[in-house]
């Protein structure tokens, strides 16, 4: 691909039409910041207490935090990108809304539940997008119920519980890729 950078760069021609071109798939990717959409995107820095990070077929995640870390006040607080391919459009989406859902952290904010209200967003599911979207959306958000880091917090005290007696935790907001995937390192 550099090659062909290079070459295009330096005033060759392609050697393929668009024509050739096919579509294959859908990919939709969120960046996930140390900040706080309902306080205007305010950064959130302090220390990782606990991290649980998605993953499974057709999931990418780009990150290099980790549970314990000091988000820094002093630099951009990109936390990871997440990204989710699927066949169609609707695949996609529903990929990265449950890598969402799985994607936990405590003890700083983070975008993800905003990320989650856009998925669910009808204009954003029937693709009528502009680059006015993200002012208009505030006035159609439908906030989600769930708060992703008291789920965290539970998950965590389940786990903790569990390792005490032995029990495997099961949680219906994990995908069985991620709950068989842990149990495997657990063992």
């Amino acid at each position: 691909l550099v090659e062909w950078q290079l070459r295009i760069a330096s005033g060759e021609r392609l050697t393929v039409a668009q024509s050739d071109v096919a579509w294959h798939g859908s990919a939709i990717e969120c960046r996930i910041y140390a900040e706080d959409p309902e306080t205007g995107y305010l950064p959130s820095p302090g220390k990782i207490q606990y991290l649980r990070e998605p993953s499974g077929p057709g999931v990418r995640l780009d990150s290099g935090v980790y549970q314990g870390w000091n988000v820094p006040m002093d630099y951009d607080p990109l936390l990871a990108k997440l990204a989710a391919w699927g066949a169609t459009r609707d695949s996609a989406i529903t990929k990265l809304d449950r890598a969402l859902r799985e994607y936990a952290i405590t003890g700083i904010r983070a975008n993800t539940a905003w990320f989650r209200d856009v998925l669910s967003d009808e204009e954003f599911r029937e693709g009528r997008l502009s680059t006015a979207f993200l002012d208009a959306f505030p006035a159609r958000r439908r906030i989600s119920t769930d708060d992703p880091e008291r789920e965290a917090a539970e998950l965590l005290v389940q786990v903790l519980q569990s390792k005490s007696n032995g029990a495997t935790v099961v949680s219906s907001s994990v995908s069985n890729w991620a709950r068989l995937g842990r149990e495997e390192l657990m063992r």
